[in-house]
């Protein structure tokens, strides 16, 4: 990992990938909102920020996503879905992904190994959804994960040497999972650690997968 590239660096997660890798090696550039400006949910903007990096980054990591719109939680029911509530999760969760991996093969080596993880989460799974709710959030991940497969084989036919991914972090001990106490939570730096474990032993042939952070696969 020498050249690394972190979108959602203001983020918990993202944050502790970014002084993961540079504590690996790596040389980091950073990506956010809030330090620079970055909403992923507008063309223009991922453009114009993208458009000014030059790479080649052998590793970029997208580490953006929201539980829930501010001011929300996920839904319990089919019931309390609304329109704006879902629309604004697919936004961040799906949308924001597909125009930054658009943006991705111009930023990739061509000719050398490289890597791409896109945080997703286990709830995306269809196959292992076993007790619903969530909605909106389930159903984002689980299309950030088809978008994931689909960048893998577009991004395949140019840069053969590229693994594209989406990654299940575990219940990370962020603000993003402050209101829910009862789960079994890791540190931001355990995590990073787990998932560029996970990143440093990927090939080609791991492309358009979904891996937790043991480097188990997780079914779609």
């Amino acid at each position: 990992m020498k050249e690394a590239l972190v979108i959602g660096a203001s983020g918990g997660i993202g944050a502790a990938m970014a002084a993961e890798l540079a504590d690996r090696g790596a040389r980091v550039t950073t990506l956010s909102r809030a330090r620079d400006g970055l909403d992923i949910t507008d063309p223009e903007s991922v453009a114009r920020h993208l458009g000014a990096l030059t790479g080649p980054f052998d590793t970029l990591v997208i580490a953006t996503g929201i539980l829930a719109p501010e001011g929300m939680t996920p839904e319990k029911a089919l019931s309390q879905i609304t329109p704006a509530q879902m629309a604004q999760t697919v936004a961040v969760n799906t949308l924001g992904p597909a125009l930054l991996l658009a943006e991705a093969l111009r930023l990739l080596p061509r000719d050398a190994p490289s890597r791409v993880g896109v945080l997703s989460a286990r709830v995306g799974s269809i196959g292992d959804n076993h007790i619903g709710g969530w909605h909106s959030y389930r159903a984002s991940k689980a299309a950030v994960n088809q978008i994931v497969r689909g960048a893998a084989i577009e991004i395949g036919r140019k840069r053969r040497e590229a693994c594209v991914v989406a990654l299940h972090p575990g219940t990370v001990e962020t603000d993003f999972t402050a209101d829910y106490p009862g789960h079994s939570k890791v540190t931001p730096a355990e995590a990073a650690r787990n998932l560029c474990d996970v990143l440093a032993g990927l090939t080609p042939e791991n492309t358009g997968r979904f891996y937790a952070y043991d480097g188990s696969e997780i079914p779609w």
